[in-house]
Protein backbone atom coordinates (compact mmCIF):
# COMPACT_ATOMS: atom_id res chain seq x y z
CA UNK A 1 0.00 0.00 0.00
CA UNK A 2 1.21 3.65 -1.13
CA UNK A 3 1.35 6.32 0.97
CA UNK A 4 -1.14 8.35 -1.27
CA UNK A 5 -3.54 4.83 -1.52
CA UNK A 6 -3.60 4.66 2.73
CA UNK A 7 -4.25 8.53 2.99
CA UNK A 8 -1.03 9.77 3.97
CA UNK A 9 1.66 11.76 2.73
CA UNK A 10 4.59 10.82 4.38
CA UNK A 11 5.45 8.37 7.13
CA UNK A 12 4.40 10.39 9.97
CA UNK A 13 0.98 12.49 9.62
CA UNK A 14 -0.13 15.07 12.24
CA UNK A 15 -3.97 14.21 12.44
CA UNK A 16 -6.84 17.33 13.14
CA UNK A 17 -8.16 17.46 16.27
CA UNK A 18 -11.93 16.53 14.18
CA UNK A 19 -9.41 13.52 13.39
CA UNK A 20 -8.19 12.43 16.91
CA UNK A 21 -11.85 13.07 17.91
CA UNK A 22 -13.05 10.39 15.77
CA UNK A 23 -10.54 7.84 16.77
CA UNK A 24 -10.48 8.36 20.30
CA UNK A 25 -14.26 7.34 19.43
CA UNK A 26 -13.49 4.12 17.96
CA UNK A 27 -11.53 2.33 20.90
CA UNK A 28 -12.38 1.69 23.91
CA UNK A 29 -9.14 1.05 26.24
CA UNK A 30 -7.05 3.68 26.80
CA UNK A 31 -4.30 4.64 29.29
CA UNK A 32 -4.33 7.40 31.96
CA UNK A 33 -1.29 9.11 33.08
CA UNK A 34 -1.45 10.78 36.29
CA UNK A 35 1.16 12.66 38.59
CA UNK A 36 1.69 12.91 42.47
CA UNK A 37 4.52 13.83 44.67
CA UNK A 38 7.18 13.37 41.96
CA UNK A 39 5.62 10.25 40.63
CA UNK A 40 4.35 8.96 37.39
CA UNK A 41 1.34 6.27 36.94
CA UNK A 42 -0.24 4.65 33.99
CA UNK A 43 -3.43 3.24 34.56
CA UNK A 44 -5.08 1.09 32.09
CA UNK A 45 -8.83 2.35 31.50
CA UNK A 46 -11.65 1.50 29.69
CA UNK A 47 -13.75 4.54 28.45
CA UNK A 48 -16.26 6.72 26.45
CA UNK A 49 -15.72 9.83 24.26
CA UNK A 50 -19.01 11.76 24.75
CA UNK A 51 -19.65 15.29 23.94
CA UNK A 52 -16.02 16.34 23.58
CA UNK A 53 -15.02 14.57 26.78
CA UNK A 54 -14.02 11.34 27.94
CA UNK A 55 -15.00 8.84 30.60
CA UNK A 56 -14.52 6.09 32.71
CA UNK A 57 -15.30 4.64 36.14
CA UNK A 58 -13.21 3.48 38.71
CA UNK A 59 -13.39 1.50 42.21
CA UNK A 60 -11.85 3.29 45.06
CA UNK A 61 -8.05 3.83 44.96
CA UNK A 62 -5.14 5.02 44.01
CA UNK A 63 -6.45 6.26 40.56
CA UNK A 64 -9.08 8.41 41.83
CA UNK A 65 -6.90 9.24 45.11
CA UNK A 66 -4.46 10.49 42.64
CA UNK A 67 -6.95 12.67 40.41
CA UNK A 68 -7.83 13.95 43.42
CA UNK A 69 -4.64 15.28 44.35
CA UNK A 70 -3.64 16.55 41.42
CA UNK A 71 -6.28 17.17 38.85
CA UNK A 72 -3.78 17.66 35.85
CA UNK A 73 -3.72 14.46 33.68
CA UNK A 74 -2.75 13.01 30.27
CA UNK A 75 -4.61 10.17 28.58
CA UNK A 76 -3.02 8.20 25.32
CA UNK A 77 -5.12 5.83 23.12
CA UNK A 78 -3.42 3.70 20.28
CA UNK A 79 -4.08 1.30 17.62
CA UNK A 80 -1.54 -0.77 15.60
CA UNK A 81 -2.11 -2.68 12.56
CA UNK A 82 0.17 -4.79 9.91
CA UNK A 83 0.86 -1.07 8.13
CA UNK A 84 -0.67 1.14 9.64
CA UNK A 85 -0.24 2.93 12.95
CA UNK A 86 -2.13 6.10 15.42
CA UNK A 87 -1.93 7.44 18.82
CA UNK A 88 -3.75 10.17 19.78
CA UNK A 89 -2.79 12.19 23.51
CA UNK A 90 -5.21 14.26 25.61
CA UNK A 91 -3.88 16.56 28.11
CA UNK A 92 -6.74 18.03 30.57
CA UNK A 93 -7.82 17.87 33.88
CA UNK A 94 -9.84 15.21 35.25
CA UNK A 95 -12.96 15.01 38.14
CA UNK A 96 -14.87 12.84 39.59
CA UNK A 97 -18.63 13.28 38.66
CA UNK A 98 -20.32 14.40 41.90
CA UNK A 99 -24.02 15.45 41.38
CA UNK A 100 -26.92 12.83 40.85
CA UNK A 101 -28.00 14.54 37.55
CA UNK A 102 -24.58 13.67 36.01
CA UNK A 103 -24.49 10.56 37.22
CA UNK A 104 -27.61 9.60 36.03
CA UNK A 105 -26.22 10.70 32.69
CA UNK A 106 -22.99 8.84 32.89
CA UNK A 107 -25.21 5.78 33.15
CA UNK A 108 -26.79 6.18 30.26
CA UNK A 109 -23.26 5.76 28.12
CA UNK A 110 -22.31 3.07 26.97
CA UNK A 111 -19.14 2.35 29.52
CA UNK A 112 -19.44 -1.28 30.95
CA UNK A 113 -16.74 -2.21 33.26
CA UNK A 114 -14.19 -4.88 31.67
CA UNK A 115 -13.02 -6.45 35.18
CA UNK A 116 -15.49 -7.81 37.16
CA UNK A 117 -15.16 -5.51 40.20
CA UNK A 118 -17.86 -2.87 41.06
CA UNK A 119 -16.77 0.65 40.20
CA UNK A 120 -19.32 3.52 41.69
CA UNK A 121 -17.39 6.67 40.58
CA UNK A 122 -17.52 7.97 37.31
CA UNK A 123 -14.71 10.69 35.95
CA UNK A 124 -14.55 13.04 33.51
CA UNK A 125 -11.60 14.16 31.51
CA UNK A 126 -12.13 17.58 30.08
CA UNK A 127 -9.52 18.15 26.83
CA UNK A 128 -7.02 21.03 26.85
CA UNK A 129 -5.56 20.00 23.99
CA UNK A 130 -5.79 16.88 21.86
CA UNK A 131 -2.94 15.50 19.15
CA UNK A 132 -2.73 12.38 16.98
CA UNK A 133 -0.51 11.04 14.67
CA UNK A 134 -0.82 8.46 12.43
CA UNK A 135 1.87 6.02 11.09
CA UNK A 136 2.87 4.17 7.88
CA UNK A 137 5.11 1.42 8.68
CA UNK A 138 7.96 0.19 6.44
CA UNK A 139 11.14 -0.74 6.50
CA UNK A 140 13.78 1.93 7.74
CA UNK A 141 15.48 4.31 4.51
CA UNK A 142 19.17 3.65 3.38
CA UNK A 143 21.24 6.25 4.13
Amino acid sequence: MTNSENGTDGPITELTSDESWELLGSEKLGRLVLSVADRIDVFPVNYVAHQGKLLFRTAEGTKLVELTIHQQVAFEVDHVSEVLGWSVVVHGSARRLQTSAEIAAADELPLQSWVPTPKFNYVEISPREITGRRFVFGAEPRP
